[in-house]
């Protein structure tokens, strides 16, 4: 459905109110720690994301919705650095950091859960996390160290995995792994890097029922941490509803709603064009 955004805006302010910028946001009145101003791209004629603005403070979490193609993704992979933006910038802590790569990004505590393609099948597990330890420390990168030189390392990257239910699956190859654990394994690797900023993309696909209590439990348990700004692209409306402070609704790149999950989620045009498509399409996929 192609809703034009000014004409959303308008019709999806409940009592004659925007659903606008400041959203419902936990730290209100602290600084943004994470900020995009007029954040786009374009690829040829298409423009992915269109000027996006917004402002992500410490203690909030913050989901961003919208249909298949809406941009999601792409503002993920602008923030993190995975994609340079035609236009607009990236501040963290007020400052620009739009044109850094992604391992300074890291460094600095941009964290975006590492895509599948990102993990090293051949190793085990618990190398994979230590290798992420190690890479926040600085140690550089030693597979042939002895584990008795990097106690602490091995104690930390066990942690992480304990977190993320996988302990007991540490010496296993990662490309035994079963899809669910794979991405159980992609959050226990973005927590081993302790970022400020937790970026989660769709973290529970591909998961079972099961599955799925940890790692919703786990981000229940990061939120709590007042210094951490969480960003979450979700299509499940349940786990939106459980879990976001804020909800921001992107359509064709374009900013459609930003607001507290009340006033979103309430909104008529913002419900059936956006929020009730997805509902319909998670239960079409799980029926």
């Amino acid at each position: 459905m192609n809703v034009d955004a000014t004409t959303a805006r308008a019709a999806a302010a409940p009592q004659g109110r925007p659903v606008s910028g400041k959203g419902a946001a936990a730290g209100a009145g602290v600084p943004p720690l994470l900020e995009t101003r007029g954040l786009t791209i374009r690829f040829g004629g298409h423009v992915a994301v269109n000027a996006v603005s917004c402002a992500f403070r410490p203690g909030e979490l913050t989901c961003i919705v919208g249909p298949n193609g809406a941009g999601k993704t792409t503002y993920f992979n602008l923030i993190s650095g995975q994609l340079p933006p035609t236009a607009g910038q990236i501040l963290l802590d007020g400052e620009d950091v739009t044109r850094l790569p992604v391992s300074q990004k890291t460094r600095r505590g941009i964290g975006r859960a590492f895509q599948l393609t990102s993990l090293f099948p051949n190793l085990s597990v618990l190398e994979n996390v230590r290798l992420a330890v190690q890479a926040r420390q600085q140690r550089g990168v030693d597979l042939f160290s002895m584990w008795t030189s990097h106690r602490d390392v091995r104690a930390q990257a066990q942690a992480c995995l304990e977190r993320v239910a996988l302990a007991d699956k540490r010496h296993l190859p990662v490309a035994s792994l079963p899809h669910g654990d794979q991405r159980k394994l992609e959050v226990g690797i973005l927590l081993a890097l302790q970022p400020r900023i937790f970026m989660f993309d769709e973290p529970t696909a591909g998961m079972s029922v099961d599955e799925v209590p940890v790692i919703l439990d786990l981000i229940q348990e990061i939120r709590q941490d007042r210094s951490k700004t969480v960003l979450l692209v979700e299509h499940k409306m349940d786990v939106v509803r459980s879990l976001a402070d804020r909800i921001i609704v992107l359509h064709n790149g374009t900013l459609m709603a930003d607001g507290n999950p009340a006033e979103v989620i309430a909104s008529p045009i913002v419900q059936q064009a956006y929020l009730g498509t997805m509902e319909s399409d998670t239960e079409a996929s799980h029926g």
